[in-house]
C-alpha cells in the first residue's frame, strides 16, 4: 500500500505547522500530564536543544537530537519522517525540516514503541503526519508500561500519538521515487522493532537494533534479548552494501563496517558472559569477574557501563 494513498485530505503547509508548534498548542500541553522523571529531563534538554541536519541522498536527511536519530525524505508524494523524539522536540523538528523543504506532511514510521522515538507522536500528528507502526508498538503505546530495568513505568499514550496503519510482519511502500521495505524485526531490542530500507538511496535506519559504539539497551520488560540483539543485527547486515549509510537508534551515522564490529562486540559479550554464567555464577558474581573489561573502555561510555550490559546480557540469555 503507497503511503501517498494514506492523504484524506490537504494537509497544512510545513511552515505553518512549524509556526503553530511554537505557539505551544494544546498538545504539547495534553502531554505534559505526570510523567517519569527521566523523560521530564529528556523533555526539558530537547526543549532547548536544536536538531542537526545531515544530507544522505538527494531527498534524504538525518535528524539528530535529543532522543533517538530520525531521518526525512522529502518530495512531491508529502514528507516521511522516521521517529519523533520527545514532544519539546517537536518545534525543532519541524523548524529543521521546514529549512530543507516545503513539502506537505506525510507519513511518520516509528521504529519502535520507546519514548525517546515516539514521544513527539502527538505533535507531528497535529502538524499533519499519518503515524505508521508495527501492530506491537500500538498495543504497546496504548497501555502503560513497565521497564524493570529502567525502574520506570511509562503512562499510556495519547489517543493522538497511536500509529493508525500498522502491520505484522512487512510492509512495502512506494515514496518520492523510492522503495522502502518496513520490516518486522523478532523480538530484539523490544518485541515491536522494524527496520526501514530505503531501496534507491540505499539507506537502512534500524532504530534501536543499532547504538553505534555503544553498549545497547537491551528491554527484556517488553521481549528484548541479546540473543535477539544479535539477530537483528545479523539480518541488517544482511541487507547492507559496503556502500550503505546506516542509521543507528543512537551515535553517529553507520557503516556496514561500523555494524559489524558492533555485532561482533554483541557476540563476544554474550559468549563471555554466557560461559561464567554457565559455571554457576550469580548475576553479582558474573559482573565481579568483568568479562567486558576489553571492550569498556570504548564501548562503556554510552548510556551503560560494562556493569550493566553485563547484567541485561546475563538476565537475557
Amino acid at each position: 500500500m503507497p503511503i501517498e494513498s494514506l492523504n484524506r485530505r490537504n494537509f497544512l503547509r510545513l511552515g505553518a505547522a512549524a509556526s503553530a508548534a511554537a505557539m505551544a498548542p494544546r498538545w504539547m500541553y495534553a502531554q505534559a500530564a505526570a510523567v517519569p522523571a527521566m523523560v521530564a529531563q529528556a523533555r526539558t534538554a530537547a526543549a532547548t536543544t536544536p536538531i542537526k541536519t545531515t544530507k544522505l541522498f538527494d531527498n534524504l536527511y538525518l535528524l539528530q537530537g535529543v532522543g533517538g536519530n530520525m531521518a526525512v525524505q522529502t518530495g512531491p508524494d508529502g514528507l516521511l519522517i522516521i521517529d519523533s523524539s520527545y514532544i519539546t522536540a517537536v518545534p525543532h523538528i519541524l523548524e529543521a525540516i521546514a529549512a530543507v523543504s516545503k513539502d506537505r506532511p506525510d507519513a511518520l514510521i516509528n521504529t519502535h514503541w520507546h519514548f525517546d522515538h515516539t514521544d513527539g507522536n502527538a505533535g507531528l500528528h497535529a502538524a499533519g503526519f499519518q503515524i505508521i507502526a508495527h501492530q506491537k508498538t500500538r498495543e504497546r503505546l496504548s497501555v502503560p508500561q513497565t521497564v524493570a530495568a529502567l525502574h520506570t513505568t511509562f503512562p499510556a499514550a495519547p489517543a493522538e500519538a497511536l500509529p493508525v496503519l500498522t502491520f505484522d510482519g512487512s510492509m512495502h511502500a512506494w515514496h518520492n521515487s523510492d522503495s522502502l521495505d518496513l520490516v518486522h524485526f523478532e523480538p530484539a531490542h523490544t518485541d515491536t522493532d522494524i527496520y526501514i530500507h530505503f531501496n534507491n538511496a540505499d539507506v537502512l535506519h534500524l532504530g534501536d537494533i543499532f547504538f553505534n559504539g555503544v553498549y545497547p539497551f537491551i528491554d527484556e520488560s517488553t521481549g528484548g534479548s541479546i540473543g535477539g540483539m544479535i539477530r537483528g543485527a545479523q539480518t541488517a547486515l544482511s541487507l547492507a552494501g559496503e556502500k550503505t549509510k546506516i542509521i543507528p537508534g543512537h551515535g553517529p551515522l553507520g557503516s556496514k563496517a561500523d555494524l559489524a564490529r558492533y555485532h561482533d562486540v554483541l557476540a563476544s559479550a554474550r559468549d563471555k558472559i554466557a560461559a561464567i554464567k554457565a559455571s554457576g555464577a550469580t548475576e553479582q558474581e558474573t559482573i565481579a569477574k568483568k568479562p567486558l573489561a576489553e571492550t569498556d573502555p570504548t564501548w562503556g561510555k554510552g548510556f551503560f557501563n560494562g556493569d550493566v550490559f553485563t547484567g541485561l546480557v546475563y538476565r537475557t540469555l
